[in-house]
């Protein structure tokens, strides 16, 4: 089976790209569940409702999230309504939401995890031990298990694909909007890649207005981020899975932008 995910979808220029590609790449993939992270969806930090809906109605069976869950506070109105909507397994007991749905796709369960890491960023629970606990309980219904890795520091999405090869299909990196090319199944057949990269802004940096991140970088003074405008790009892997044990037969890289079209 095949399962398309799209790096962190930053803002309006994002759902923008989200819309225009996201039906192109289903119709040349084909696959079977498409997984996008909103976790910067609206205004560049946190979902609202109405921006869940056009993830959802521009095709994404499921949304993922990461530590910008909470930046809208309307979120926690219907976050437990939702069994598409996963914020990062490993946050404290009592968290509203859930860390993981099994979603049916066709004859088939598929598991979608999101994890958070904690290097450079907020101390919560361990997403080592959460995330093995977890695996044990959903291996039990099946088999195919993707797990979105929301974390800073790279050294802790390789040693989460590490930790985690052969108990999972795939462990994919977001967060850091910035798309890696270390895209590849480990030893024991699960699919890494350490960044999936962003669907947002291409003229920026990290997705916001690289004028004023620059003005941060030369004065240290406080500065309000705003997503930036002008040419977008769309980031993301699709990867294939085998059905009946779960393995990760292939991962490739998906980039979009002016400089790497879209071609059918």
């Amino acid at each position: 089976m095949k399962v398309l995910f799209i790096g962190d979808v930053v803002g309006s220029p994002g759902r923008n790209a989200l819309k225009e590609y996201l039906p192109k790449l289903k119709r040349k993939y084909r696959p079977e569940l498409t997984i996008v992270n909103g976790e910067n969806a609206a205004g560049g930090k946190g979902l609202t409702e109405k921006v869940y809906q056009e993830i959802r109605d521009a095709g994404a069976d499921v949304i993922t999230l990461g530590n910008h869950a909470w930046d809208k506070k309307e979120i926690f109105d219907f976050i437990d309504e939702k069994d598409d909507l996963v914020r990062p397994a490993n946050l404290p007991e009592g968290t509203p939401g859930t860390g993981y749905v099994i979603k049916k796709v066709g004859s088939y369960k598929v598991a979608v995890i999101n994890g958070q890491g904690r290097t450079f960023m907020p101390a919560i629970d361990c997403p080592f031990r959460v995330l093995d606990r977890i695996v044990k309980e959903v291996r039990k219904k099946t088999p195919i298990i993707f797990v979105d890795f929301h974390a800073e520091a790279t050294s802790e999405k390789q040693a989460i694909g590490w930790y985690l090869d052969g108990k999972v299909s795939a462990v994919v990196g977001t967060h850091t909007h910035v798309q890696t090319a270390d895209e590849r199944v480990l030893p024991g057949g699960t699919a890494y890649t350490t960044d999936a990269g962003m669907t947002g802004p291409y003229d920026g940096i990290l997705g916001m207005d690289r004028d004023v991140i620059i003005n941060r970088f030369l004065t240290s003074l406080p500065a309000r981020f705003e997503v930036t405008k002008g040419r977008e790009q769309l980031n993301g892997v699709i990867l294939s899975i085998n059905g009946k044990t779960g393995a990760a037969e292939s991962i490739k890289r998906i980039l979009i932008n002016d400089d790497h079209p879209f071609f059918d």
